[in-house]
């Protein structure tokens, strides 16, 4: 009896766990803002770019000594995971502007083997990136105490076609970043 009792206990769970996978990605919030960085190749990035696209966004500095080297590393299996794929992007912000022109942007692409076609490494104003992650509801600013100056989310933003927050991810946790690229399937499907 208590054999079959934890056999059903199980199928109820596996039954709950499948009737989840098939609910649609939360709503957490819409990007309003109306935001023109430069990528790693000079071209404009801007509201144009990602209209009608699925993108995922991140806030990192090239020379980051903390979490962005992990980061990165993590950002590139999303990359590769759909490679050439036109209906997805990746945006991640420089948070340290001054240091991280495009030729060093055009650099760090060249070093993780990427391009500008799916992912945009992109500088601009400072204050108005700062600005722009607290729209993704994340946090990015100076702290002259942090290593290398900056205090930063590890967030990834999911965001649908229509600029609304699908999903924020652990950026060095491999596992929610699985979920994520999970996530971006669905969002694919739900069209």
């Amino acid at each position: 009896m208590k054999y079959l009792i934890s056999s059903f206990s199980l199928f109820l769970l596996i039954i709950f766990l499948s009737a989840c996978q098939d609910e649609p990605l939360p709503k957490l919030g819409e990007m309003k803002e109306t935001f023109s960085f430069v990528n790693q190749d000079s071209q404009v990035v801007n509201n144009a770019t990602v209209k009608d696209k699925i993108y995922v966004a991140d806030f990192f500095f090239t020379s980051c000594p903390t979490i962005c080297p992990k980061m990165k590393a993590e950002m590139l299996r999303v990359y590769q995971a759909f490679e050439g794929d036109p209906e997805l992007l990746l945006l991640s912000h420089s948070i340290d502007p001054k240091h991280d022109t495009v030729a060093v942007l055009q650099k760090y692409a060249e070093k993780l083997g990427v391009s500008s076609k799916n992912w945009h490494l992109m500088t601009g104003d400072k204050e108005f990136t700062y600005d722009l992650a607290r729209s993704y509801m994340i946090s990015a600013l100076e702290d002259p105490t942090a290593p290398g100056g900056i205090v930063h989310s590890g967030a990834f933003i999911l965001m649908d076609k229509q600029q609304q927050i699908r999903g924020m991810f652990d950026g060095t946790n491999s596992g929610e970043v699985d979920q994520l690229i999970k996530a971006i399937k669905k969002l694919k499907n739900e069209g």
